[in-house]
């Protein structure tokens, strides 16, 4: 693990003095500034859904503005991305030499929320290698950055992620770079504003935020998480892992310049791509290696509410090795490689997987009384074409970030490398479509992910749901009032001989007229928890549906057969429960098997692995042993956790302020 030495607090002080001259010397942008939430409050919503409606959306989002996007051809602005998320066409990348598109995008149906997340890191780089009227647009890094954009690429990265330094072309004390980046952070505020919906029909929201972008230089590791705030109210300048170069640095410096700050502003920080961390995201330790304490515990758990679970890179959910591990569903969408950097590593079982994390967490808390790693789940895509929410199988063209690049020419055959996959959403319980409700039911961690269907799913747990619930037409109003919602704390409040009850339900994608959704397959529950000498276990439960309901997909047409159900309900009674012992509950909701995203191009293509002849170029990959043809699409919910003591809620809404405020160091 990276360690914070007397240079990393060095850069934060020089941080400071670089602040204090941008707000000295560049007042003047002040006319740019974008409308607070103060100055621009929206009107109350037309429509309340007293039991809460999930809305789907979308938290990761690169544009123009993010390194890796612009330097493999992405041109798409925030206001443009924002267009796509509403439903409306963009183009993308190639471009031909008058600035047409040679390709397009969109979606079969608006989301209802999203959020352009551009990397912090080097946005004034970007900016000022792309605006000939600004200072150091013809240095030398400039000129790489334009005619030898892989270069860039490896150059940029290598001095923000490696050396956390800013490039020469910025100037003493990076200022010049840090003026350039106010104009892209600007923008990204503006088109926020423009594109949320204040009028009561409440159809679109949008968040303020960014992606930090750390990584650990020992072993590759991911350390990428996502910013999201709560309004307008902003800090002047994301931090980055320039400044800030570890996670409580982060939490930090939004602690000081945003949620205790007075002036309104509010954040929280979602980690992503864990199975991309090479187990440096949740080592069970502080950032610097040392033994993690209650503080720093209790700071992880106020600002990181959420996990990402599953995005273009891969799935974070558990980890599956044949012989090994006993659930096959853990291998969807699982990476050849455990880190971020390309060393040719394979992932394990302490790479960074989510299930394992939320067992880890229990442990912590046993010995802590706080549990860092009480995540809620969401997923998103990680597009880097600015194109919110493409994560359907028969659209994909690539996402433009860590695989294929299309700058210069539409890829032969398949758009993207194998290994990669369309991504999926984050959806949201919430009364209403606003930034208010849908950041609340983040941090209450009411949220679960897909991997890119909208399926419906719902995950309550009570003491005393009675057998018949489902049958009831008022069962979500019960659930509520008898129980609590997935991302909860199940109340301790029951003798030594209850057991937990469970409602859990999931319905298909509706789909669209000309593109029904898919049948599901089954529902599960997963269970992870801790037995009094402190071994961990998990278990994988199926509880409604039908494993073997004979669901099947032609290879070569890609046409789905066999029988599915639009709709499952259960109560789930866990028998095997000790009040003893901490653990914690999630559901899945699984699809019947269609094609995945590269076996609908094959087939398009007429690629039959049984004659060589009908491979063309670009289609090899379709006939390798690592080709995975056939997908089974999901639905996590987050999880919902009991412990045998009376304790306090150690999640963001529970943690009492002496822990949360405590040093994290």
């Amino acid at each position: 693990m990276s360690v914070v030495s007397n240079s990393g607090r060095r850069k934060r002080v020089q941080t400071g003095r670089q602040f204090f001259i941008i707000g000295t010397l560049f007042s003047v942008l002040a006319l740019f500034a974008v409308p607070t939430a103060a100055e621009s409050e929206r009107v109350p919503c037309a429509t309340q859904a007293p039991q809460k409606r999930a809305f789907f959306g979308d938290l990761h989002v690169h544009t123009r503005y993010s390194l890796d996007a612009s330097t493999q051809g992405t041109r798409t602005t925030p206001a443009q991305a924002y267009q796509f998320a509403r439903g409306e066409r963009i183009g993308i990348q190639p471009w031909t030499p008058d600035g047409k598109a040679e390709r397009s995008l969109q979606l079969s149906s608006p989301l209802d929320f999203a959020m352009v997340s551009d990397h912090a890191e080097l946005i004034g780089e970007v900016y000022m290698c792309n605006t000939p009227e600004f200072e150091g647009y013809n240095s030398w890094q400039c000129l790489v950055y334009r005619h030898w954009s892989r270069g860039a690429f490896y150059l940029f990265n290598y001095m923000a992620t490696i050396e956390q330094s800013h490039l020469g072309q910025c100037g003493d004390d990076a200022a010049l770079c840090l003026r350039a980046a106010l104009q892209p952070w600007q923008a990204t505020q503006q088109a926020a504003e423009d594109f949320y919906d204040r009028s009561a029909d409440c159809e679109f929201t949008t968040f303020v935020g960014y992606e930090w972008t750390g990584m650990d230089s020992s072993n590759g590791g991911n350390l990428h998480r996502n910013v999201v705030f709560r309004n307008a109210e902003v800090p002047r300048l994301p931090a980055s892992f320039i400044d800030e170069p570890a996670a409580h640095l982060l939490w930090a410096s939004l602690r000081d310049n945003c949620n205790d700050s007075g002036s309104g502003c509010d954040s929280l920080v979602i980690p992503h791509n864990s199975n991309y961390s090479a187990g440096s995201m949740f080592t069970g330790l502080m950032d610097d290696g040392a033994p993690m304490t209650e503080e720093y515990a209790a700071s992880r758990a106020r600002f990181e509410p959420l996990v990402e679970i599953m995005q273009h890179k891969g799935a974070s959910e558990c980890y599956f090795e044949m012989g090994v591990t006993e659930d096959e569903l853990c291998a969807f969408e699982q990476l050849p490689k455990d880190n971020i950097a390309g060393f040719n590593d394979p992932p394990t079982p302490n790479t960074g997987f989510v299930r394992k994390v939320l067992v880890d967490g229990l442990v912590i808390e046993n010995e802590l009384g706080v549990n860092p790693y009480q995540f809620g789940v969401i997923a998103s895509t990680d597009t880097h074409l600015g194109t919110p929410g493409a994560a359907r199988e028969d659209l994909f063209l690539g996402h433009g970030g860590a695989g294929v690049s299309a700058e210069k020419e539409i890829p032969l055959g398949l758009p993207d490398e194998l290994i990669y996959n369309p991504g999926g959403l984050a959806v949201l319980w919430a009364h209403e479509n606003s930034r208010e409700a849908l950041f609340d039911a983040m941090r209450r961690r009411e949220a679960y992910g897909t991997s890119g269907p909208r399926i419906i799913s719902r995950f309550f747990a009570g003491w005393d749901f009675p057998a018949n619930l489902c049958e009831a037409p008022n069962r979500i109003e019960r659930a509520y009032a008898d129980g609590v919602p997935m991302g909860s704390i199940l109340p301790n409040e029951r003798g030594a001989h209850t057991r937990p009850t469970f409602l859990v339900t999931a319905s298909q994608d509706a789909g669209t007229p000309t593109t029904p959704g898919t049948p599901l397959q089954r529902l599960q529950v997963i269970k992870g928890w801790v037995d009094a000498s402190g071994q961990r276990h998990e278990r994988v439960v199926d509880v409604a549906g039908n494993a073997d309901n004979g669901a099947a997909v032609d290879l070569q047409s890609c046409a789905a057969s066999g029988s599915g159900f639009a709709d499952l309900c259960t109560v789930w009674v866990d028998k095997d429960f000790d009040p003893s012992e901490r653990a914690y509950y999630y559901s899945r909701a699984v699809e019947n098997p269609t094609c995945r995203w590269s076996q609908r191009m094959c087939a398009a293509a007429g690629v039959n692995c049984a004659r060589p002849e009908t491979i063309s170029d670009g289609y090899e990959g379709c006939c390798v042993a690592e080709h995975r043809p056939i997908v089974q699409e999901r639905a996590w919910s987050s999880p919902v956790w009991y412990s045998p003591a009376s304790a306090p809620d150690s999640g963001a809404l529970g943690v009492s302020a002496s822990r949360v405020n405590g040093s994290s160091n």
